[in-house]
C-alpha cells in the first residue's frame, strides 16, 4: 500500500456536523457523531451514512451541542449503536432506523464529573451482555449496564483509601485478562485504573502518568502487560499486573519514560507485535517506535505534518493523520524510520478546525474526517 500522491478518492460528503468523532462500519453503514442544525434547532446526533457512497440513511438525537462539537465514535453491536454525548448522554439507537432504545446520564443517573471542561469523549465498551462506560463520579467510577435496556448490572467506586483523583478523563476502556482475571481497564483524570469485569471490584490503579489538565490515550493492554501514555509533559509507563493471594490485583511498574523521552498527546498508539509506535511530544506527534517491555526508543524523527498525529495500523503500515490534514505512511517496522508517502486531502469550505479525527480502514476504503466533512478514499490498489 502506497500514498504516494494520495489514493483516488471514491466519494467526499458534507453533513456530518461539527465534532471529532471518527467512524464505525457495520452492516453497510458508517456511524458517527456530530452537532448539526436540524429544525431550526442545534443538537448532537447520532448520524448513519451509506457505506458504498456516504448519503445520509437516519440522525438520532443525543443532547446539547458542544463548541467544537462531538468526541465519541459510536459503538455497534448487534443491531444497535450506542454513543456518548459531550454532556454525558448515553444512547443506544437501532442500526437500521436509528429509532432510541434506551438512554441514561453519566451526570444525572450516575453522579459523573470530567477531569476539566472539554466534556465526555469515551467510546462505550460492549462486553458479552454490559455496555460499559465511565461517569467519573467518586461513587461510581465506572458502570455496567445492561447492553439491551440499559438497567444498571454494577458500578465501581473509587477506594475510600485511594490516592487517585475522580473525575473521568479522554479515554476509553479495553479489556485486560492480565494476572488471570478479566478486567476493565481505563484512564482516568488521576491515572490508570481497572475495575473487575463480573463485579465492578476495583483493582488497582496507578497515578503516575496522570497530568492535572487532560489524560486522553487510550491504553495498550498485552497479556499481564499495560502500556500508558500521556501529554502535558505526563510520559509514559509499562505496567506489569500480578495476581494477590486475596484475589486482587497489583499493578507494578516495570518502567516509566519522562515526558521529553516519550509523550501522547492525544493521537494515540497502536501495539505491533514487541513494539509500540505512536506520536511523541505534547501539541506534536513525532514518529516513535519503542520497544514495549524494556521502553527502549528504537526510532524517533521528525513528523511529516504538523500538530499531533493520529495513528492507525494496516498491512504493515502505519498511517498518521496530522491535525493540519497531512496523511503519511510509515513502516510499522523497528528496523528504521521509512516513510513511505504522503498527501493531503482538499480544503473544503466546512472543514474547518483541526483534523483530529482519526483515520480509519475497512472493507478497502480509508475514511478521513475533517469537522462536517467526510473523504473515503479507494485503498485497495495502494
Amino acid at each position: 500500500m502506497s500514498l504516494e500522491g494520495g489514493p483516488p478518492l471514491a466519494w467526499k460528503v458534507n453533513g456530518v456536523g461539527v465534532g471529532y468523532s471518527t467512524v464505525s462500519i457495520a452492516g453497510g453503514k458508517l456511524f458517527t457523531m456530530g452537532d448539526l442544525r436540524e429544525g431550526g434547532d442545534n443538537q448532537q446526533f447520532v448520524i448513519a451514512l451509506n457505506e458504498a457512497e456516504g448519503s445520509r440513511l437516519w440522525t438520532a438525537k443525543v443532547g446539547p451541542p458542544h463548541g467544537d462539537g462531538s468526541r465519541c465514535t459510536p459503538t455497534v453491536d448487534d443491531g444497535l449503536v450506542y454513543a456518548v454525548g459531550t454532556e454525558g448522554d448515553v444512547v443506544c439507537v437501532q442500526t437500521e432506523t436509528g429509532k432510541e432504545v434506551w438512554r441514561k446520564s453519566l451526570v444525572q443517573d450516575f453522579g459523573g464529573k470530567m477531569m476539566s471542561g472539554w466534556k465526555f469523549s469515551e467510546s462505550p465498551l460492549v462486553d458479552g451482555n454490559k455496555l460499559v462506560c465511565t461517569p467519573g463520579g467518586s461513587a461510581a467510577v465506572m458502570v455496567a449496564l445492561n447492553k439491551k435496556t440499559g438497567a444498571l448490572i454494577w458500578k465501581c467506586a473509587l477506594p475510600d483509601d485511594a490516592k487517585m483523583r475522580d473525575g473521568a478523563g479522554y479515554s476509553s476502556i479495553v479489556i485486560s485478562e492480565g494476572a488471570g482475571g478479566r478486567q476493565y481497564v481505563q484512564l482516568l483524570g488521576g491515572g490508570i485504573f481497572s475495575a473487575r469485569a463480573d463485579d465492578g471490584t476495583s483493582l488497582w490503579g496507578y497515578q503516575r502518568i496522570a497530568n492535572g489538565t487532560a489524560n486522553i490515550p487510550t491504553s495498550v493492554v498485552d497479556g499481564d502487560y499495560v502500556f500508558c501514555a500521556t501529554g502535558y509533559g505526563a510520559g509514559a509507563a509499562l505496567l506489569q499486573l500480578t495476581p494477590t493471594g486475596d484475589g486482587g490485583v497489583n499493578a507494578e511498574e516495570v518502567w516509566f519514560l519522562n515526558g521529553n523521552t516519550f509523550q501522547n498527546h492525544h493521537g494515540g498508539f497502536v501495539r505491533i507485535g514487541d513494539y509500540v509506535y505512536g506520536g511523541h511530544d505534547h501539541n506534536a506527534g513525532a514518529p516513535t517506535c519503542l520497544e514495549l517491555k524494556t521502553g527502549k526508543i528504537v526510532w524517533q524523527e521528525q513528523q511529516p505534518g504538523e500538530g499531533s498525529g493520529a495513528v492507525l495500523y494496516a498491512e504493515g503500515n502505519l498511517i498518521f493523520r496530522y491535525q493540519d490534514g497531512v496523511v503519511a505512511l510509515i513502516g510499522a517496522t523497528p528496523d528504521g524510520y521509512q516513510l513511505h508517502g504522503q498527501f493531503t486531502p482538499p480544503k473544503e469550505p466546512r472543514m474547518g478546525g483541526n483534523a483530529w479525527a482519526h483515520p480509519v480502514i475497512a472493507n478497502g476504503k480509508l475514511y478521513l474526517r475533517h469537522q462536517d466533512v467526510l473523504f473515503c478514499y479507494d485503498v485497495t490498489q495502494h
